[in-house]
Formats: structure tokens, C-alpha cells, sequence
């Protein structure tokens, strides 16, 4: 890491630095760090008072998918103990690696309680099928739930281009949070239009923006 990638922003658990901010000008695909960012601030910030939403980090969920199934609690215990988690959203990549970040693919997987059904959204049709299935089986053990018959791939809006996968992914998250908060499922959301996917990339360079000038500000 280059001595002049400063941190630009901490927020809660995340720390963002500049070259996280060059990724999110584009046309780059995003890493954890960004898509980190995100769902925290939809947890902390945007969605705070429905607590039966729940964003898992790229992090966690690359630790849930790795690791054998009676380690699950580990990560997910903390998260959902006591409390009525009835969505739960999972920012899912290709990378099968144990050690390090990284990756080729982004897509996202939400475990809905009310429907007892793990609903997966690629904006590249197919390219993370297996790692989704095999993530879904995980969390619905977990839950308790028989896996057969409760996993749906969903269609939805799909990218035009070879990076916007993690763009469609926060995106997806937060329509599709929106949709769960107001009517208690995921079927019957309808698809993301074009335009708020364009436009993402700089609303989330302007939240980071302002969280910025109000960390000045209480400093």
C-alpha cells in the first residue's frame, strides 16, 4: 500500500482511503472496502430503525462460505442472537480464497425469514450460481430450515458492462431492503431501473462526503 493512500474516511468498523474513492470514480470494480461501507451505512445510517434488516460484510460472508458448517455460529451468532433478524443480505463473491480478498464477481444473496427462502440476485446472469447455492445451504441449516426447494435465483436487472457487478450488488441491497422494510418479503419487488444504478457511484462519493465534513465538524 502506497504511503499516500491516506485513510479518508472511518466510519463505525470501516476505513476507507483514497485509492477506495478512485475505485468508486470508475469505471472500476469495487472492492470489499466500498461495499463494506456501504452496507454498514445502510445498517448504522439509512435503515437504522428497522432492526429486522441485517447487511453481513463481503468479510464475514467470505468467512461463512469457507468454513465448515458447524463454524457458522461463529460469525453469524454475534449478529443475529436475540434479535429478529427477518432479512438478512449477503454481499457474495466468486473468490474461493482463505487468506487474502480479491475475486472476479459480486452478487447478492438475502436470506428472508417470513418466506424461508434464500433469494440470490446476479447482475450477470448465472456467474455466481454454484458459490450461492452453496452459501444458501450453509445459512438455511443454520436456521434450521430444510434447503431443498428455498433457494430462488431472481431476475433482475442485469450490467452492460464487465465492472458494475459490486454498483448492482449495493444497489440491489438497498431497493430491495426498502421493498422488505414497507411490505415484510422479497418476491414481488420489482427490478432496479438503469438510471439509479448509473447514478450510485456518485451518491455514494457524496455520502462519503458528507460523513467526511461531519467527522470534521464533531472533531
Amino acid at each position: 500500500m502506497s504511503s499516500a493512500d491516506a485513510v479518508v474516511l472511518s466510519y463505525n468498523e470501516c476505513l476507507l482511503r483514497e485509492s477506495d474513492l478512485h475505485l468508486l470514480k470508475g469505471p472500476y470494480w469495487l472492492n470489499d472496502s466500498v461495499i463494506s461501507f456501504y452496507f454498514e451505512y445502510l445498517q448504522s445510517d439509512l435503515f437504522r430503525d428497522f432492526p429486522q434488516l441485517l447487511f453481513v460484510s463481503p468479510e464475514v460472508t467470505q468467512c461463512i462460505k469457507v468454513s465448515p458448517q458447524r463454524d457458522i455460529g461463529i460469525f453469524l451468532d454475534p449478529l443475529v442472537s436475540n434479535l429478529q433478524r427477518d432479512f438478512i443480505f449477503f454481499a457474495l463473491n466468486d473468490n474461493e480464497s482463505t487468506d487474502s480478498s480479491g475475486g472476479s464477481h459480486w452478487s447478492l444473496l438475502v436470506f428472508s425469514r417470513p418466506e424461508q427462502t434464500v433469494f440470490h440476485y446476479d447482475s450477470s446472469n448465472g456467474s455466481n450460481e454454484m458459490p450461492a447455492l452453496e452459501l444458501s445451504q450453509k445459512i438455511l441449516k443454520y436456521f434450521s430450515m430444510d434447503a431443498i426447494g428455498r433457494f430462488e435465483s431472481m431476475a433482475c436487472l442485469q450490467q452492460n458492462n464487465g465492472y458494475d457487478c459490486g454498483v448492482h450488488v449495493m444497489c440491489n441491497a438497498e431497493h430491495l431492503a426498502s421493498y422488505a422494510s414497507h411490505y415484510g418479503m422479497i418476491r414481488g419487488c420489482p427490478k432496479l431501473d438503469y438510471e439509479s444504478v448509473m447514478a450510485k457511484r456518485w451518491e455514494v462519493l457524496d455520502i462519503i462526503d458528507k460523513l467526511r465534513n461531519k467527522n470534521y465538524k464533531d472533531s
